[in-house]
């Protein structure tokens, strides 16, 4: 595997670095879209970090992977960036990714902050040295629950792939619909096609589908076929994993991209920190910085503030997570060990629920908060 191209920042060579190694899906099938808002805040904040000085005198270097969305070649990347000597790991997006980085990190002792994956399970067994900042997705997926009974959806349907996280997600939210009065219908998309979800969604009565499927297919041909089903105008999509998040998602669906709620993590306000790198970072994408983009940032800001606390032995810095105290981009982080979630946890990161406005698809509304 071979470093991508990226600002000088990223690429220091001299030998007198700390390194951190990054995960992220820059190639298909991985959601590179989503990956490169998440380099372009790990890069915004490692350039920061070095103008200020780096870490005791020592710039960071950040040694980039491309996981491609691939389990066993993260695996194989962590194994990599170990021998390089990485102080620490950062990164990665896709939560079956996460979870074989997560499980060689901790059998290597190398500390992993994973930035954007959710599924609960990241490890099979609880351990010191994976932490996460993204909302377990037991608690973002809730949150999207209760956001579905308050705007009266009882009878819900589910276009489902089949992968730990799609299963996980349904589980989820059937779990915490029943015992309130709400059904989940589970369309095996392994089965169906989008034409033919579209027939089975005339014959049970379900007020809501949700997506839980791959990016951009068959998530954009669902969305095209629901749409264009006039027996279906009063359905409402929704998609729980954010694909409307990004701007991709617009360009391939024009004004079917809207209404169409998803998770985003993100406060209704940003702080003066988080307003001043919005800004950095837009300029760096030449275009409006995804959730995932500040995800990318803040990863940094807590593994500098551990290095420069404990110094860049791994061992120190797995150690130091219950002491953590960092301002984000979108709060101030620490860590905790919340039920049922086997690495440290930021409980929580702000949760919200948006979608594209129909009047102004390029502009997000909040439509609940947790």
């Amino acid at each position: 595997m071979t470093t991508p191209l990226s600002p000088p920042e990223a690429e220091r060579t001299d030998g007198s670095s700390v390194k951190l190694g990054a995960l992220v899906p820059l190639s298909r099938p991985g959601w590179v879209e989503a990956g490169r808002h998440l380099l372009a805040g790990l890069e915004l904040a490692v350039r920061e970090v070095n103008d200020a000085g780096g870490i005791a005198g020592r710039p960071i270097e950040l040694v980039v992977r491309d996981t491609a969305a691939d389990p066993q070649r993260a695996a194989a990347a962590v194994d990599e960036l170990a021998r390089l000597g990485v102080a620490a790991l950062a990164g990665e997006y896709h939560s079956v990714v996460a979870r074989a980085a997560a499980a060689r990190a901790d059998a290597l002792g190398l500390p992993f902050l994973c930035s954007s994956a959710v599924l609960d399970a990241l490890t099979e067994q609880p351990t010191e040295w994976v932490a996460r900042l993204a909302p377990a997705q037991s608690h973002g997926w809730r949150i999207y629950a209760d956001f579905l009974l308050g705007a009266g959806h009882r009878r819900i349907a589910v276009a489902a792939d089949s992968s730990v996280y799609w299963a996980s997600g349904a589980r989820v939210l059937r779990d915490h619909l029943a015992p309130r009065g709400g059904t989940v219908i589970e369309l095996d998309m392994r089965a169906l096609t989008p034409a033919a979800v579209c027939d089975e969604l005339a014959g049970n009565r379900a007020t809501a589908l949700l997506l839980l499927v791959g990016y951009p297919e068959p998530a954009v041909s669902i969305v095209k076929s629901v749409r264009r089903d006039q027996g279906l105008a009063e359905i409402m999509m929704g998609a729980p994993a954010g694909q409307p998040e990004f701007a991709e998602w617009a360009a391939l669906l024009g004004g079917d991209s809207a209404a169409i709620p998803f998770l985003r993590y993100l406060p209704e306000r940003l702080s003066p920190l988080g307003a001043r790198v919005e800004t950095a970072l837009r300029e760096r994408l030449a275009e409006a910085p995804s959730f995932v983009a500040f995800e990318g940032y803040d990863t940094v800001a807590v593994l500098t503030d551990v290095l420069r606390s404990h110094g860049a032995d791994r061992a120190r810095t797995a150690g130091s997570w219950a002491r953590v105290a960092v301002e984000g981009t979108r709060g101030q982080i620490r860590f905790s060990r919340a039920p049922g979630i086997s690495v440290w946890q930021w409980a929580w990161p702000p949760v919200q629920v948006v979608d594209r406005d129909p009047a102004e698809p390029d502009r997000f509304r909040i439509l609940h908060a947790g």
